[in-house]
């Protein structure tokens, strides 16, 4: 079966104007990054975050180029709570208040259960489940405290499709979309949103160096368009949820696949 072709880069429409939005594990050539830009093409003021300090700054900059003016920025490792506190401050201080978290920041890796240690598990996890609860109650407290905002998760297709060796980025994964759903049913009626994307396989240049090109090969025949995700078409799912076309949307998780449970 012949592979589709990917649609054109779509032009930005104003989704987010007058938004402002925060994305972390920004820098680099994945979902994080194309999202800030999409997010900043759709009229949204933008901040990134990753812990990566040299490659933020680089890939700030590479935005800021591309969208005419200047970014917010600031380092920041998930699985500190005083280094998560600083980037909302900084946030909230610089943006003037926040719209919009993008919870990007996952770390993978590949070990089967059996020949797992505790640090790979726990390592996982403390990025992928326990930084996405850190900088979801860090922007809850500010959302509810005005009655509105968006926080957009990422969940993976590894939550409903088993995957030898992703134990411990499934497990995290799926206490992503828990969280989710508890956060929104906790915050609906302070005007707060909660949803997740789940996407399948977004190719970029960072996976293909991590990933073996016969396991590529064969998670892209299972698409159903049988090619990868550009991702900035997953970005583009994201900026939906970010956005009031949304508005009654919360506690979902929408799969930007053909992979459901």
């Amino acid at each position: 079966m012949t592979p589709s072709i990917a649609p054109s880069y779509p032009k930005g429409r104003n989704l987010l104007s007058g938004k402002t939005v925060l994305v972390t594990a920004a820098a680099g050539t994945g979902i994080g990054y194309a999202t800030a830009r999409r997010c900043a093409e759709e009229g949204a003021r933008v901040m990134l975050s990753d812990r990566h300090e040299r490659r933020l700054a680089e890939y700030s900059d590479r935005l800021a180029d591309e969208i005419g003016h200047p970014v917010v920025r600031l380092p920041c490792d998930v699985t500190r709570e005083d280094e998560v506190q600083a980037m909302f401050a900084h946030a909230i201080s610089e943006l003037g208040h926040l719209d919009v978290l993008v919870n990007n920041a996952g770390l993978g890796g590949t070990a089967e259960v059996a020949e797992m240690t505790d640090e790979q598990w726990l390592g996982v996890l403390d990025v992928t489940l326990n930084g996405t609860f850190r900088c979801t109650r860090a922007a809850l407290r500010h959302m509810i405290s005005r009655g509105s905002g968006s926080i957009v998760n990422l969940g993976s297709v590894v939550n409903w499709r088993a995957q030898s060796g992703q134990a411990h980025y499934a497990a995290a994964k799926a206490g992503v979309l828990a969280l989710t759903r508890a956060a929104a049913m906790e915050t609906a009626r302070q005007g707060v949103r909660v949803n997740a994307v789940v996407p399948s396989l977004a190719m970029h240049a960072n996976l293909a160096k991590v990933t073996s090109d016969e396991l590529l090969a064969e998670l892209t025949e299972r698409e159903a368009f049988g090619r990868a995700a550009e991702p900035w078409e997953i970005a583009n799912v994201i900026v939906f949820l970010a956005s009031d076309l949304s508005s009654f949307m919360t506690g979902e998780a929408l799969s930007a696949s053909n992979q459901h449970p």
